[in-house]
């Protein structure tokens, strides 16, 4: 199979890179799923979208052409925009989330042990503990006062910033950590930031937590917190730094979170870029799929069907049994990534069915894990529509499983749509190194993606 690469004409590999440039700015920037919502606001805000909360307050009617946002709680976030046809036609969706594996501060993080001052963390979602190890790392989140502030924070990323990080042992003294499983190299318990070792100058020289009093200094200076309002803060630990060209050619990209705000800024575009459809087009981006999809701002929630209802009340009017209706002839398309070829681990793969970086977007029937468990397999008739339209389109793209059968798994929200009786495949980007600090993905697959994307919202 040819990859992308060699099917592109010079102007059209002009365009993978420029979009390529504009993806990188995104996932530099948007390192939490705050920040991603709150991008995804400014993007939509410049392609002509309006708050749908503001439809109504002021009791005003869709109509065909009109664009709408909901922000849910700032973490997740649907937009549409409106078709020609009723809702009970159907709508076609976009979904992908902006969750990714991180290090979490618990509520009562700081420590001081040997003139150091440290951090305690809980990662969040599936990661190899070892790896979040002597990397330079950046705190990203909001702290939020019990007077209502809300006090956003980020330190690591200008160049002037410090960072933090996670000391790993030294190899001299390492012979019984090297004997131990990989799983158990380090402990959860283990994964302690370390913050700080410059004391605070006191008259009395025996005071204790003089390094915690000096840190809690600089950040009610920086940032006006107290240690209490820890307490309600939301704060991620995750690699600090820019997104990266890969490769001597530049063909791909290395950077923190492709899984899945490749997926998420690939659908957000395509929909930003979509005027008028046919049938009502829209996407959603949701939190906590990296810890199953459980909470106010995961898929599991009801904000979706919430603002569904909304808009088919601000159509013409709801009823139970057109949005039973909309759901069954509804199509959608769940965006998140797979696991791409790697050459140095190729036992875990079936050659004939992964995915391979450069041969374009991943069109995946099932995922799960031995025996397809908490997966959802698409049906045939949704996949023959779709190859259609991707062969009509001229859009590169190949079929992918999560390695082979007994080798491990995942899952991802199509299953919760599916649930609700829509079409659904699972659609992505093929990832390597997926769930490490830094991954790598294809600039060739992310356009690709891209171009489906946009194909799908507005044909399928």
């Amino acid at each position: 199979m040819k990859t992308a690469w060699e099917k592109y004409t010079e102007e059209e590999k002009t365009q993978v890179f420029a979009f390529a440039e504009e993806y990188k700015a995104f996932i530099s920037e948007c390192k939490t799923e705050r920040e991603c919502v709150r991008k995804a606001v400014e993007i939509l805000k410049a392609h002509g979208y309006r708050d749908l909360a503001e439809y109504e307050k002021s009791g005003e009617t869709l109509c065909a052409g009109d664009k709408v946002y909901a922000n849910n709680r700032g973490k997740s976030l649907c937009a549409f925009v409106i078709g020609e046809k009723p809702f009970k036609e159907g709508i076609r969706l976009l979904g992908a989330h902006i969750d990714s594996p991180r290090l979490d501060l618990k509520q009562h993080p700081l420590y001081e042990d040997g003139g150091l001052l440290l951090g305690k963390t809980h990662y969040y979602g599936g990661i190899k503990k070892y790896q979040w190890l002597s990397i330079p790392m950046a705190l990203h989140g909001v702290v939020c006062k019990k007077d209502g502030t809300v006090i956003p924070v980020s330190i690591g990323e200008d160049p002037n910033d410090p960072v933090v990080g996670i000391t790993d042992l030294l190899v001299h003294l390492a012979k019984e950590q090297l004997e131990k499983t990989v799983r158990n190299t380090v402990e959860g318990e283990q994964l302690n930031i370390t913050l700080g070792s410059i004391p605070l100058c006191t008259e009395d020289d025996s005071e204790t937590d003089r390094v915690k009093k000096n840190i809690l200094k600089i950040l009610k200076e920086r940032y006006d917190f107290e240690e209490e309002d820890f307490i309600s803060a939301e704060l991620e630990v995750v690699p600090a730094g820019p997104a990266r060209d890969y490769g001597l050619d530049r063909s791909m990209i290395m950077g923190y979170g492709h899984d899945d705000r490749v997926c998420g800024y690939t659908s957000l575009m395509a929909l930003a870029k979509t005027e008028r459809p046919d049938r009502t087009a829209g996407i959603i981006l949701v939190d906590k799929e990296e810890i199953g999809s459980y909470g106010s701002t995961s898929m599991h929630s009801r904000f979706l069907e919430g603002v569904l209802v909304t808009m088919m009340h601000l159509s013409g009017g709801f009823s139970e049994y057109e949005l039973r209706q909309m759901y069954a002839h509804s199509d959608m398309l769940s965006n998140d990534v797979s696991a791409g070829y790697d050459p140095n681990f190729s036992s875990v793969m079936d050659k004939n069915n992964c995915a391979y970086l450069g041969r374009g977007m991943s069109m995946v029937k099932y995922n799960g894990s031995g025996g397809k468990y908490h997966c959802n397999d698409a049906n045939a008739e949704m996949i023959a529509r779709v190859r259609n339209l991707l062969d009509e389109e001229n859009i590169q793209f190949q079929t992918a499983e999560l390695g082979k059968v007994d080798a491990g798994g995942g899952g991802t929200i199509a299953y919760i749509l599916a649930n609700d009786n829509m079409n659904v495949l699972d659609t992505g980007v093929p990832v390597l190194g997926m769930h490490a600090p830094h991954e790598v993905a294809s600039k060739a697959d992310i356009y690709e993606a891209y171009r489906a994307y946009r194909a799908f919202l507005k044909k399928i």
